[in-house]
């Protein structure tokens, strides 16, 4: 199973943004755009990426009404993004009107259906295992793609849902790495291990001594 890098471009700025996308692929190929970046410069930092050739996983985490949350991922279809995030939590009926609405919508406009994954509990959270299984199970029920669980959760959810789904791994970070406001947090090679598909990785890279090498070393860590 290969396992792929994601970069969180948690940054203010739409020059920011450009900046570390310029750097860093194709080396990296899939960058992560989520609510601090999103509310800083909206779209325009997605057509941005996808012109240069990348993908976007668009973290906004939707959480909401069914009606709003289904609107919402429409447009998210339409700005091409590889994959979308939503809470779980928000329950079934909210989870089914988002999964329905991204594929008409994706038929209508001919273009691929974005991935929809599912969050389960953050990871500056701690939480017990049976609490995330449960959220998944009802994720993947629903209709979800996947869904984002910590490398500690990974395996677990793996020997217990029978079924094919992607998993996304944040809080990784490199051994000696500091892991700041995360509480569960993995290795690269731990979540790869545990049957991450995607893990997702931030500060450790742009505040790096050399950013690059840090991908690259994550990259060969993953594969």
């Amino acid at each position: 199973m290969k396992t792929d890098l994601i970069l969180a471009l948690d940054l203010d700025s739409y020059e920011e943004a450009k900046k570390w996308v310029n750097k860093l692929y194709p080396t990296v190929k899939i960058f992560k755009v989520g609510i601090q970046l999103f509310t800083s410069c909206g779209p325009k930092i997605i057509d941005f990426i996808n012109k240069k050739g990348g993908q976007v996983f668009l973290d906004l985490k939707f959480f909401d009404i069914p009606n709003t949350v289904a609107n919402a991922v429409k447009e998210a279809v339409r700005l091409n993004v590889k994959m979308i995030t939503l809470h779980i939590s928000g329950g079934q009926e909210m989870l089914r009107s988002a999964v329905k609405a991204a594929s008409q919508e994706a038929a209508a406009i001919k273009k691929k259906r974005p991935l929809i994954i599912g969050v389960t509990v953050l990871t500056s959270k701690d939480t017990k295992l049976s609490g995330v299984l449960a959220l998944a199970k009802i994720g993947i029920e629903s209709g979800l793609d996947g869904v984002v669980c910590s490398a500690r959760e990974a395996a677990f959810l793996r020997e217990n849902i029978k079924r094919v789904f992607l998993i996304v791994t944040p809080g990784i970070r490199p051994e000696g790495v500091s892991a700041n406001d995360q509480k569960r947090v993995a290795t690269a090679s731990q979540a790869r291990k545990a049957g991450s598909n995607y893990i997702v990785v931030g500060r450790p890279i742009l505040k790096a001594e050399n950013p690059l090498d840090m991908a690259k070393r994550l990259l060969k860590e993953l594969n």
